[in-house]
This record gives C-alpha cells, structure tokens and sequence, in this order.
C-alpha cells in the first residue's frame, strides 16, 4: 500500500476529520491544524496539528459517549487512546499512526510505503484513490455492507472505521471485502 506523501493539503477532506454515530446522530470529529485555511498550497507533511485546542478531550469524551457500550470498545480502546495520547507534531504523522493501527486491528498485513514525487497522473499500474473518498461527495463504488450500529434503527454509511471496529471486532473485515 502506497501513501501519497507529498501531495498539497486538502481543505476540508478527510485528512483531518472523520464521523461518528453518537445518541445525537453523525457527530463530526476533526483535528485543527495550523495554516490549514491558509490559501497557500501547505505540503501535506507540513501541516501541523494545532495543540492549543482541546481536540483531544473532546475526541475521546465524544468516542467514549458513542461506543462506550458497544461490545468491542474495551478491547480497542486503549489502543485507539494511545494513538491520541502521542500528541505528533503532524497531521501526515497522526493518519500514519492510525492508519498502521487499524490495519493491525483488522490483522492486515499491508506493508506501507509512501511515494517519492507527487505525480498528477500516476502510472497506468497504480491505482490512484486520492481523491475517491471525500466528505462531500459519496462515492457511488463505495459498497459497505450494513452492520448493526450503536444507535439507530437504520444503516448509517460514511462513518470511521472505528465504529466497524467497536461494534463488530474480529469480523470487521468481512463487512471490507
């Protein structure tokens, strides 16, 4: 798996927020950065998490709210908070952190590499998924099977992985194929 590390920073993109299922609905979460409104084109290893804020707390207190109950929040948790509690410099270093998190929950083995160059175009080989996936656009090739959520009677899509995860625990990556 190859992570474009050198692309510019994309405002309001998914490099910086997810969603969560609470007892209130979707609830976003994003993590502030610094220069991230900037009109500037910010490389996206340079875009540094704005610690000044209480994100944090405010993260956890909403995760705990919403999966306090679910049946694998225990078992996840601690490593979930873990990742929060590193404090990186960056945000590129914090979706790495993640990213390597969750696929050691799901048991991927997906060695990462990260791309040398940005290229606009990529080679014909490689599929390019950069822009697939964004807040304001629902793919219609993105398939997830409906699971059973926290809360609410009908299927909520476009949540983070972490609501698969605490809800569903070692069977999370039949609901990915």
């Amino acid at each position: 798996m190859q992570l474009e590390a050198h692309e510019n920073y994309i405002k309001q993109s998914y490099r910086n927020r997810c969603h969560v299922l609470t007892a209130q609905g979707v609830q976003p979460l994003s993590v502030p950065v610094i220069k991230g409104n900037s009109s500037a084109k910010i490389p996206i290893q340079e875009i540094e998490i704005d610690y000044s804020q209480k994100w944090q707390q405010v993260h956890w207190r909403t995760i705990q709210a919403a999966y306090g109950r679910a049946p694998y929040f225990e078992f996840y948790s601690d490593y979930l908070r873990e990742v929060y509690e590193r404090q990186p410099k960056f945000l590129f270093e914090l979706n790495v952190d993640l990213l390597k998190l969750y696929l050691k929950l799901l048991k991927l083995d997906k060695p990462l590499s990260y791309t040398a160059i940005y290229q606009v175009q990529p080679p014909d080989h490689v599929l390019d998924l950069r822009n697939k996936v964004h807040p304001k656009i629902y793919p219609d090739n993105l398939h997830v099977k409906t699971y059973t959520q926290v809360f609410g009677k009908q299927f909520v899509p476009e949540l983070s992985i972490i609501d698969l995860l605490f809800t569903q625990g070692p069977a999370s990556i039949s609901y990915l194929k």
